[in-house]
């Protein structure tokens, strides 16, 4: 299977893309990037094709979850293993809950792109570009710093091929042990006045680790953990750079990530996006929002999974608390009507933001919450499978979005806001989104 060259893609008119002042530094930046060695390998995407065809048949749990925006200055120890510690331990309590297995997705180690609402923003009478992710520009409100720059994607590259290094060796060098990962939580539910709610679960975890461990039974799968990166494939210098012809099955794969995915903003079924993640064989995914008629979903289906391979297609709704209810039954129904073999996930985040009276964007934990709940009571009904939640979060104590047991209010997001694009859930609001998606499995 060959793939598109790049003159082809921006033909069909991109939506999305940078506007770069220098095409030669633009071929630059993608002459290097073609010789650069693969961040992830062609296997470990089958291995985590497989494990989303089990998402789709029922029998697995997808968490995916990071930084709305990674940026090159968070690169640091501590901070992806903030992130990792936080997934580890979501996941602990959500494989418990649901007596299936947790499949681990970090946006992380690529996720430097982000859509905007407009290409210009401005400020006190001064209109400059608008911030794109670090892979496209800097953030501060500058000429220099907001012109789109090529070299940046080689950045990323680095700043990706990092990340994975650290994810790597924190995974196996001990720090996902089962028996510390859930001595976080259980520290969790005894020192957070809001853990207290949980803690019969946390209980339950304790009996059945200290039960394993009387029986002698201690596999390899108590000390480690797969661990698999994801972004949104949106920058197409990049993904196209990154896309190469796997030896084994002279099949192409984007080697960028593991699982990618195209945004509710580039999803358009005659567009560049959806053309070249038809042609690669990596797990992928698609954001469906409220708009979104089954006949679109059909349509993407038949294009990006034309064989209907379990584990090859997942898609992501993002409604809105308020319109889940309405609106994800009929896009269900028709799917699994026709056969279409997908992981259904719900991102409860990108359609509950509003900007707060102090001006910061924000999200209400509770709408999060609601939104989790419409998405598995619509499955409930329909005799289909909640599939997984995809959520913007860090590890960090950031006050990004309101409410939640902590009960963070509007005028507390000043505190320590920290996100250059959309708000995340800070560590303890993630924790406790695992602890309430954990009762919400129990009773599916």
């Amino acid at each position: 299977m060959t793939i598109p060259d790049l003159a082809t893609l921006h033909a069909l008119g991109p939506a999305q893309q940078p506007t770069y002042p220098d095409s030669a530094a633009v071929d630059s930046a993608v002459d290097r990037l073609r010789t650069m060695p693969p961040l992830v390998f062609a296997g470990e995407c089958d291995e985590l094709k497989d494990k989303i065809a089990a998402v789709t048949r029922g029998e697995a749990f997808l968490l995916q979850g990071g930084d709305c925006a990674e940026t090159f200055a968070g690169v640091t120890a501590d901070n992806v293993r903030n992130k990792l510690r936080v997934l580890l331990q979501m996941a602990v309590v959500l494989t418990y809950a649901a007596s299936v297995p947790v499949v681990k997705v970090g946006r992380i180690a690529g996720q430097y792109a982000k859509p905007r609402s407009s290409d210009l923003e401005t400020r006190d009478g001064v209109t400059l570009p608008a911030y794109r992710g670090d892979a496209v520009n800097g953030f501060d409100f500058t000429p220099e710093a907001r012109t789109p720059d090529p070299q940046r994607l080689v950045d990323v590259y680095n700043s990706s091929a990092a990340t994975l290094n650290l994810v790597r060796a924190f995974v196996t060098g001990g720090y996902a042990d089962l028996r510390q990962v859930h001595t976080w939580n259980t520290d969790f539910v005894r020192e957070s006045p809001v853990g207290q709610r949980y803690e019969q679960v946390a209980g339950e975890i304790e009996r059945a680790l200290t039960f394993m461990k009387a029986i002698g039974a201690d596999p390899d799968e108590f000390h480690r953990v797969d661990f698999h990166s994801s972004h949104e494939a949106l920058v197409l210098e990049y993904e196209h750079a990154l896309t190469r012809v796997d030896s084994r099955t002279n099949t192409p794969y984007d080697v960028s990530g593991h699982f990618v995915w195209i945004g509710e903003r580039t999803r358009q079924l005659d567009n560049a996006h959806v053309e070249l993640l038809s042609h690669i064989r990596n797990p992928i995914g698609v954001k469906l929002g409220s708009t979104t008629t089954p006949d679109d979903a059909l349509a993407l289906a038949a294009k990006l999974n034309p064989h209907n391979e379990p584990g090859r297609l997942t898609f992501i709704t993002r409604f809105g608390a308020k319109k889940i209810r309405e609106g994800l039954p009929n896009l269900v129904e028709k799917v699994s009507a026709a056969g279409v073999e997908v992981a259904w996930v719900c991102d409860p985040m990108h359609g509950n933001t509003f900007e707060a009276s102090s001006g910061y964007k924000t999200r209400r934990f509770d709408d999060v919450i609601e939104e989790v709940q419409g998405f598995f009571d619509v499955h409930r009904s329909l005799g289909t499978w909640p599939g997984g939640v995809h959520v913007e979060l860090t590890g960090d104590d950031v006050t990004e979005c309101v409410g939640g047991g902590e009960e963070l209010l509007e005028e507390g997001l000043g505190h320590r806001y920290e996100s250059v694009c959309d708000p995340r859930l800070n560590r303890v609001q993630s924790l406790e989104l695992s602890f309430l998606v954990a009762e919400m499995l129990r009773k599916a």
